[in-house]
């Protein structure tokens, strides 16, 4: 089993990190391989609809995102972690999930090059925001559900945290106990 946790905080050390470590460590307990990947740290346009992608597959953008293509089709479970930013995820997920439409043709169906590695994928997310109600990340969670549910992804039970300053869950046991049995959940064969 591979796991690949994505990180969209730039905030490196902070709540969303500490969290997608937690998880990963689940992961690892389970007997998984982890990678984790940092988006800040990554070079990743925006979509530019010019749907070229829609039959070869393959986005036109000569960016990190080739890369991190590879690395979601031969992992088994992707873990996403993202701050909440203004009522939605950060630039740096979006971009990230955007760029998702290489994977699909026309119709929105998995393109045919991806169908067999993408569909069934099992997709975790953690939300955190610095707002008492965690649910207020609930737009981040829309996204993702929505792109499971029309994909055929499994999404598993997410984890919505509330912490504003950095390092704020290392204090939080609950959180990170979440945290980890969701990776240990996602890990299991």
């Amino acid at each position: 089993m591979k796991v690949l946790g994505i990180l969209g905080s730039p905030r490196i050390g902070g709540n969303s990190d500490l969290l997608l470590n937690q998880a990963l460590l689940g992961a690892k307990e389970m007997g998984a391989t982890v990678e984790k990947i940092i988006l800040s740290r990554k070079k990743i346009s925006g979509c530019i609809d010019c749907k070229k992608c829609n039959a070869t597959g393959k986005c036109v953008i000569k960016d990190d995102m080739s890369q991190i293509y590879e690395k979601i089709l031969k992992a088994d479970a992707l873990l996403h972690s993202v701050p909440l930013y203004f009522w939605a995820m950060t630039s740096h997920m979006k971009a990230y999930l955007d760029r998702w439409c290489a994977f699909f043709d026309a119709n929105w169906n998995w393109h045919r090059a991806y169908v067999e590695r993408m569909k069934g994928k099992r997709m975790g997310l953690i939300t955190v925001c610095g707002d008492p109600n965690p649910h207020t990340a609930d737009p981040i969670v829309h996204s993702f559900r929505e792109t499971c549910q029309f994909s055929g992804m499994t999404l598993y039970p997410v984890v919505q945290v509330s912490a504003g300053q950095k390092g704020e869950v290392d204090r939080n046991p609950k959180a990170k106990k979440e945290a980890f049995d969701l990776g240990k959940k996602i890990a299991t064969p």
